[in-house]
């Protein structure tokens, strides 16, 4: 039961991972403008994010590969898996700094007479100290016990209110998208299917076996979605536009302080536990595309400099007064252009010649595929929204962006399924 526990506990580094500042903004955001009618956008995130991590660690407990290195073999092509990781290691840097502001925000809420500045360096500090001292498995149960914190502090929220079962069973249930409501859902995916994540939990199976990293895992994710619901009950409270100090103000307003800090320490934990993920998962990232990732030992310099490198920039960027929201969205953006690539590549090592007998079965194909369509559509549109921001011009979704998205998205699954039937015959 002792080991069952530091399992459970160990795997709730993706909890940690996916719910930062940028969950808690779109959850809340979604919430506030369309009551419980995208929580099966939720659900269907946490499904999807469940069905890439399962596939990461299974790669990397079957074949005894990281998963950088699974992808350098199967495509030959150490170009490619750079590509990919570099991505992702820029989508780390634009994480960090969200996740500091993030937490941030949460103690301003209530602590308003201290310098920002002050906050920026101690957080900094704070993780310095247990990215530095710490094991990835003494980091991994640390930042459980923050998961559960935090998970406590959104569920209180959370149910201050009385619930309409009605209503937020239909909107589990009924995938509805009410008038301007989809690029809300698209974000609900987006900040829950995170690529750095993916690489993350591939790492963490190092050694584990299959049972194992799936029952953790499986805690981990599920318990993530459900404090992610949460987040959008919270938000669903908010009567006015949301922001964190309104909707912190409404829940002190309405339930007294002591639901207000249950708020902010939500928040914070939420910061604070992804400022740690995003530096932590920026090394393994890059220690596993490596092509000698296995001298990349924790305590080496080489190791050490990529995690310091996201720390800092986090804590630069966060010292220099910017605000919160904008720089999480534009990190979400930032790490969606890589997404559906990175699916494509896991799903064609998981029916290659690297795992044997062990190939994907139909219906894990169909699982894949359905993934890989959501996450290209999710690229694809952060890339033309960026073009629109380029030019200067608003982005305003069409019936022609939805016909291009969704030929070039089942044209990628189309070529996938091209690839792995050449590499059959």
């Amino acid at each position: 039961m002792k080991s069952r526990f530091f399992n459970y506990l160990f795997w709730l580094v993706i909890a940690a991972a996916f719910i930062g500042p940028g969950t808690v903004t779109t959850a809340a955001s979604a919430g506030a403008s369309y009551q419980y009618q995208l929580i099966w956008a939720m659900i269907f995130s946490t499904f999807a994010c469940l069905v890439l991590q399962e596939a990461a660690a299974r790669i990397t407990i079957l074949t005894g590969r990281s998963l950088g290195q699974a992808i350098r073999e199967r495509f030959k092509n150490g170009s490619f898996v750079w590509l990919i990781g570099g991505a992702i290691l820029i989508g780390c840097l634009a994480y960090e700094a969200g996740n500091i502001l993030g937490a941030i925000s949460g103690i301003l809420l209530v602590v308003s007479n201290v310098p920002q500045w002050i906050f920026t360096l101690s957080i900094g500090l704070a993780a310095l100290a247990v990215l530095y001292l710490g094991r990835t498995t003494v980091i991994a149960n640390i930042l459980g016990v923050l998961v559960g914190i935090m998970g406590i502090a959104f569920l209180i929220a959370a149910f201050s209110a009385p619930l309409d079962t009605s209503a937020l069973t239909n909107g589990a249930l009924v995938p509805s998208l009410p008038k301007g409501s989809l690029m809300l859902v698209l974000g609900l995916i987006g900040t829950t299917i995170v690529p750095y994540n993916i690489f993350l939990g591939s790492s963490l199976a190092e050694g584990q076996g299959l049972k194992e990293m799936r029952k953790g895992l499986s805690f981990s994710v599920i318990l993530g979605g459900v404090i992610s619901i949460s987040v959008i009950l919270v938000g669903a409270q908010l009567n006015t536009a949301f922001s964190f100090s309104n909707l912190y103000n409404y829940l002190v307003n309405q339930n007294g302080s002591f639901m207000g800090w249950l708020f902010a320490i939500g928040l914070f934990a939420a910061g604070f536990t992804s400022t740690i993920t995003a530096s932590l998962a920026g090394a393994l990232t890059v220690k596993s595309i490596h092509k000698e990732g296995a001298s990349w030992q924790e305590k080496t310099f080489k190791y050490q400099r990529i995690w310091i490198l996201v720390l800092m920039v986090g804590v630069i960027v966060g010292m220099s007064g910017l605000k919160p929201i904008p720089v999480i969205i534009l990190a979400q953006a930032a790490n969606g252009l890589i997404l559906p690539l990175l699916t494509y590549a896991i799903w064609l090592v998981l029916n290659s010649d690297l795992l044997g007998d062990n190939k994907n079965g139909i219906l894990a194909n169909a699982f894949m595929a359905i993934t890989l369509v959501v996450t290209s559509i999710l690229g694809l549109l952060n890339v033309i929204k960026a073009g629109y921001s380029a030019l200067g011009t608003t982005f305003e979704l069409s019936s022609n962006h939805l016909m291009i998205i969704g030929f070039l998205s089942i044209g990628l699954v189309l070529t996938a399924l091209g690839q792995m039937k050449k590499t059959k015959s």
